[in-house]
């Protein structure tokens, strides 16, 4: 849907500006716009409708100049698509004009029945009811204030005895007379006891005007706030000294709500009244607008809709040709188009995806079978000297460790670091041979820190002119992965950043070689950094440099960063190689919580 609207955002830009042109005409006309009604206002909208119908039939014209074009071309699918655009033309169209004529009349014909006096009569009966219930409701207020004064002057005894008996006795005038708040003020206004029905409510002294007229005519003066749906009455009380009853009562705000829009319908009424031959005008354009437009979109329907019939069955013919002479990479484009079609792409498009994985099956078996070979010639030449190499390193523990004084500690780390790296290299080799593939990891707890640790240490005993620098902010990034994979893993890329910068310096003499490490950690990943300033990576091998054999070095394998990349993958990590401007940088990606 959303590329259907990006393909015709014109059609759907001049719908909308029809739209709002037919509304906005249609409120100008009864003076509800923000427009001024005047002829040239008037006019101005009329002819922008005329000029938005006259574009709609020049679009149509167009689309239908298109369509002969393609017939006399003799265009596959031409036909179909005529006979679609006038099936859905006619099927609107015809329609349109009788609820057109139907509905013009009606519209007519309620118009006038919306006039009927009896309903006149009702529109202006249910303003006055209204307006006379907030009427008497506030002129209430100045008898309400006659009778609590009467009840406050018989009990002044009791004011000046009984504080809180007089209290009460408000309370109950309150609640009798259904008032919201009864204040005793002095002259100056301010309240000097009162009873009010919600104690939240900020006090409000009457205004000094309503002192004046009370001491000029003696008799309740009130009080009509109509912003604050609020009326009152203050009156003097002659057996109090320097004291005035002050009563308030808040007309309930629905009932003023419904006042004020009772008086807006009835302004509206009389303004549509006023104005029944324009409103049928405009009603018939607007109609004429909208009807044209639902013409042109039927048949913007229609063209679309024949085009989304064929276009599959083209794809599907393109699809198979580039299959047919080799490309296996083609696929058929899902777009947006009938269930039974998409499906019968999608079944093509699996189709080809089987196709694509059995050749890629084939040839990843040849690859292995390449492996198997390569690793039995490494077996035969890296095993049978693996065993004299243990034997002299427990003749060296033997013979040197008694005599060794100053270094004992660092010698035995010496010993168990080539110990530990033959038995690795032993244990890989024979997984290796194995199908030619590294063994599944067996996910157990690690520490990736300690595992860099120890690969840093392996290559700084040797390479002592490399500055290694090692950036984390803690001891301990814990991941669930196989810890001695992931040293193999180290291992290599360190020992490629050593061989890169012993390169470089063959090169170019000696310089101040470094390899920066660090590890972050960031959500549910574990991100490590291995960068150089050796020699670098070349771009065009960028795409090469995993694949098994590939490899820049004279006496290279190119199955080392092979391997390294195989065993990120069956830890469901990420590997990057990339060029800096005076090296080279590998970023590795790690889950913390791997599923296996």
């Amino acid at each position: 849907m959303l590329n259907f609207v990006k393909k015709n955002k014109w059609v759907f830009i001049i719908f909308s500006a029809s739209l709002v042109l037919g509304i906005l005409t249609f409120f100008t006309f009864i003076n509800e716009s923000f427009l001024k009604v005047s002829p040239f206002n008037l006019q101005t909208l009329l002819i922008l409708d005329l000029i938005l119908v006259v574009l709609f039939f020049a679009i149509i014209l167009s689309e239908i100049i298109k369509l002969i074009k393609n017939t006399r071309q003799k265009k596959v699918g031409t036909q179909a698509h005529i006979r679609y655009i006038t099936f859905f033309s006619l099927a609107t169209l015809i329609p349109a004009v009788f609820i057109a004529t139907f509905s013009l009349f009606m519209f007519s014909v309620g118009l006038q029945k919306y006039f009927d006096e009896k309903i006149t009569t009702a529109v202006n009966n249910s303003y006055d009811v209204a307006k006379k219930y907030v009427d008497e409701t506030r002129n209430a207020i100045q008898e309400d204030v006659l009778l609590v004064a009467m009840d406050v002057n018989r009990n002044v005894a009791l004011y000046y005895d009984d504080k809180k008996r007089f209290k009460n006795l408000l309370r109950n005038q309150r609640l009798i007379r259904r008032l919201d708040e009864i204040h005793l003020i002095d002259s100056s206004g301010n309240p000097i006891l009162s009873s009010v029905i919600n104690p939240t409510l900020k006090y409000i002294p009457p205004p000094n005007k309503a002192f004046e007229l009370l001491a000029a005519e003696n008799k309740p003066i009130k009080i009509i706030d109509a912003n604050e749906n609020r009326s009152a009455a203050i009156l003097k009380l002659n057996n109090y000294i320097d004291t005035y009853l002050y009563i308030v009562k808040f007309i309930d705000p629905k009932i003023i709500n419904y006042l004020q829009e009772t008086e807006q319908a009835i302004n509206f009424y009389y303004n549509v009244e006023s104005k029944q031959t324009g409103i049928t005008i405009t009603f018939a354009l607007i109609y004429i607008i909208v009807v044209t437009l639902l013409l042109f979109l039927s048949i913007a329907v229609a063209i679309r809709f024949a085009s989304r019939f064929f276009q599959p069955i083209v794809n599907l013919i393109g699809a198979s040709e580039s299959i047919s002479s080799g490309n296996l990479d083609a696929k058929v484009p899902l777009i947006d188009s009938d269930e039974e079609i998409n499906q019968l792409n999608k079944n093509f498009n699996s189709m080809i995806d089987k196709l694509k994985e059995q050749q890629e099956k084939l040839l990843l078996s040849e690859r292995h079978e390449a492996w198997k070979n390569v690793a039995r010639k490494l077996a035969h030449e890296i095993k049978n000297p693996l065993t004299p190499i243990q034997l002299s390193i427990d003749r060296l523990r033997e013979k040197y460790m008694k005599e060794i004084s100053n270094d004992k500690e660092n010698f035995e780390n010496y010993l168990k670091t080539i110990n530990r790296q033959i038995k690795d290299i032993e244990h890989l080799v024979n997984e290796f041979s194995d199908f030619a593939r590294m063994p599944k990891p067996v996910l157990k707890r690690t520490n990736i820190k300690k595992i860099i640790d120890g690969a840093i240490n392996l290559y700084a005993l040797s390479s002592s002119k490399i500055n290694f620098k090692l950036k984390c902010k803690k001891e301990e990034f814990t991941i669930f992965a196989d810890e001695e994979q992931l040293n193999r893993v180290f291992i290599n890329l360190i020992k490629n950043s050593v061989e890169s910068l012993e390169e470089k310096t063959k090169k170019n003499g000696e310089f101040a070689g470094k390899i920066h490490i660090e590890i972050k950690d960031e959500n549910n990943y574990i991100y490590c950094s291995v960068e150089d300033n050796g020699i670098g990576f070349s771009d065009k091998n960028l795409n090469k440099i995993v694949e098994p054999y590939f490899t820049t070095k004279v006496k290279g394998t190119g199955l080392g960063l092979a391997i390294v990349n195989k065993i990120i993958s069956d830890h469901n990590g990420k590997i990057y190689f990339k060029s800096t401007y005076d090296g080279a940088k590998v970023e590795v990606s790690l889950p913390k919580n791997n599923a296996g």
